[in-house]
């Protein structure tokens, strides 16, 4: 076994083989960009090297670089992880030849499945299932249109060298064919410097389900069942689960020796997922060979028990596989989201950002986080924006679904918008529990999973309010602004103080009035009052409003409150205003400072006759403006202090008498 090795990744993918590769005593070297100094895969390596600014051009694609360093260092083979590098057969045989292991297949069968259209050549020689289509060199505009003509509609334009849903183009008759072809050749250009295309029949309710295999340098191979990769977007996977539900043995069997053979054909070593599409009718078709270890592998590791990239090590140490077929057992059921600060309600728009909360559901037998960040890490513009993949397993798929849902409740983020409220969406839509499956679930069920946010916005408007307001209690754990009731003993403008707290939703305000009581709070919003009591342990709300007892978490960053309520997130931006109310028998005589500060500025004169609401004085204490309002209409008889002027708490301020006296 290797002693040292290098990750040449980052980010979660990085974590995960680095906790593996402790695990069996084997030193890591770690390498980073310059936005990733301090990211939590450096911080888990034995040593890191720095590779460059953020741009992955100069960072994670340097592989002259990235090899050097493995030279320097002392490790015997590099891990590329998936992404970056990982398929890269320049960059596997820059490996062999410096004499560095490439903890990945032989540069041949990357080679031989680097090109769609080859790899199809390669799979109908070795009798594996094609979809049927048009894989030729000829890219001749005639050829390829009399060759879709004959394939029928609809059908699929592809990228050969593509990925990732660039290139792509569904043609659903014959007069869009050509339109489709060329925009389909511009982007493949742009973003694989290739624009060289396959046609496929395109099948109108696939399944999207691949099978693990792995192979060693002792003639083995083995499948590890499946996984179903429907639940997509822009053809990027969002759900994946194993096996698949309504997936019979018979067809596992099927389609792993399928795989399998489609491995050997390549000579194929270490970890590779052939994926199939797979028809209504039980037939099912090759689609491409992934010559890497996949993001979906958790799901298999929790259903098989075994551990993928221990596996990757052993087999590119020269050791044989752990476990022969017969060997290889199914328990239970996994399911796998991927957590992404993106924007579902802006089609998927990656969003970047500070991590300024971040609450993970506690990990067990059944749940599993595999992350690369941490609380008030950045999420770059410069790589993929996934912050986690989130992986839970039970005995049983419903009970998985369950399990799934209450994970998502309590996974908790902050400071970047995320995917997470709509991952619940799906995975708690009846269509997914029924296991009513095909690549277009989406799409099929845009307007349910895209529902309007419910009504628990008044609600998270009370709670931020209380949070505020009890946070602001406590002067230890107060971060910032404090709250005048923190200093009651003081804190009286002749009568029963009032908060007017406005919270900013967007670009919509809503204003609370609070009053303390006893021991409870009454809060005014909308025109409706409700009693409420509330206590805070650390980040846990617990609230009663009026007859409904409730738990939440809330967070604070600077000006910004975030309440969780089951998946959803609310955020507010508030602002604070003191003021007084008083009944109309007591207005007479005068206004005076809630507590000790600096009076900021004088905005009345003796003499003016003033509305109700006027701001006489404004004075600051504790870094915070509190507004001296006039309580009616009424006559300023005198001022006592000018702007800069020091008060002490109870100084009287100004001498008023409402209009009817």
């Amino acid at each position: 076994m290797f002693r040292k090795i290098l990750i040449a990744n980052r980010g979660e993918i990085a974590c995960r083989v680095i906790d593996t590769a402790h695990k069996l005593g084997i030193r890591c070297v770690a390498v980073y960009s310059e936005a990733d100094a301090n990211a939590r895969h450096v911080r888990m390596a034995d040593e890191a090297y720095l590779l460059g600014p953020a741009p992955s051009k100069d960072s994670y694609l340097r592989s002259d670089k990235i090899i050097a360093i493995a030279k320097q260092s002392g490790a015997e083979a590099i891990h590329p992880g998936y992404g970056f590098l990982s398929e890269n057969e320049d960059f596997a045989k820059a490996c062999s030849d410096a004499g560095v292991v490439f903890i990945g297949p032989p540069v041949s069968a990357i080679t031989a499945m680097g090109s769609k259209s080859a790899a199809k050549h390669i799979m109908a020689k070795a009798g594996v299932p094609l979809v049927p289509g048009y894989h030729g060199d000829d890219q001749s505009d005639v050829l390829l249109a009399a060759e879709s003509a004959k394939i029928g509609y609809p059908q699929l334009l592809k990228a050969a060298y593509g990925g990732g849903g660039k290139g792509m183009r569904v043609v659903w008759k014959k007069e869009e064919f050509a339109d489709a072809l060329a925009s389909a050749r511009r982007e493949a250009k742009a973003g694989f410097g290739n624009d060289k295309m396959l046609l496929e029949r395109y099948l109108t309710k696939p399944r999207h389900i691949e099978i693990q295999v792995f192979c060693d340098n002792h003639g083995n191979a083995v499948y590890l069942a499946e996984r179903d990769c429907s639940i997509q977007r822009r053809h990027q996977k969002v759900i994946e689960e194993a096996p698949a539900p309504n997936f019979s043995a018979e067809q596992r069997q099927a389609m792993g020796e399928a795989a399998v053979k489609a491995a050997k054909a390549i000579d194929y070593r270490g970890a590779g997922t052939v994926e199939f599409l797979f028809d209504e009718d039980g037939s099912f078709y090759f689609m491409e060979m992934n010559t890497r270890l996949q993001v979906e592998h958790p799901v298999t590791e929790m259903i098989t028990g075994q551990d993928l990239v221990k596996w990757q090590l052993l087999v590119a140490a020269g050791e044989k596989l752990p476990l022969s077929q017969d060997e290889v057992q199914i328990d239970g059921h996994a399911i796998e989201v991927r957590v992404y600060a993106e924007d579902p309600d802006n089609d998927f728009m990656p969003a970047t950002g500070k991590l300024t909360y971040l609450r993970q559901p506690e990990q067990s037998r059944y749940v599993r986080v595999d992350t690369g960040v941490v609380e008030n890490d950045e999420v770059s513009p410069y790589y993929d924006p996934m912050i986690a993949k989130l992986i839970v397993w039970d005995e049983s798929r419903d009970r998985a679904i369950a399990r799934m849902l209450r994970a998502l409740d309590d996974y908790r983020i902050a400071g970047v918008t995320t995917n997470l409220s709509f991952l619940t969406s799906l995975t708690e839509h009846p269509a997914f529990k029924a296991a009513e499956l095909d690549t277009n679930f989406i799409n099929q069920h845009q307007a349910s999973l895209f529902a309007p946010a419910n009504s628990e916005n008044n609600q998270a408007l009370v709670l931020a309010a209380l949070f505020i307001l009890e946070q602001q209690k406590a002067p230890v754990t107060a971060p910032s602004t404090p709250s005048p009731w923190q200093y009651s003993h003081g804190w009286r403008l002749n009568e029963t103080p009032t908060v007017l707290l406005t919270l900013l939703c967007g670009d919509k305000a809503e204003q609370l009035t609070i009053r303390e009581q006893q021991q409870h709070y009454v809060v005014e919003l909308q025109g409706q009052q409700i009693c409420c009591l509330a206590e805070l342990n650390s980040d846990e709300l617990s609230a009663t409003l009026g007859d409904h007892k409730t738990k939440v978490r809330v967070s604070r960053y600077q000006d910004t409150i975030s309440v969780f309520i089951k998946h959803h997130r609310y955020d507010f931006i508030y602002r604070t205003e003191v003021t007084t109310e008083q009944d109309g028998s007591e207005h007479a005589g005068s206004l005076t400072a809630p507590m000790n500060g600096t009076i900021v500025a004088v905005m009345t004169k003796p003499g003016a006759m003033v509305k109700a609401g006027d701001t006489l004085v404004i004075m600051e204490a504790m870094k915070m403006e509190y507004s001296i309002k006039a309580p009616k209409d009424g006559l300023v008889n005198e001022v006592f202090y000018a702007a800069g002027d020091l008060v002490k708490d109870g100084a009287e301020l100004v001498d008023f008498s409402p209009e009817e006296a």
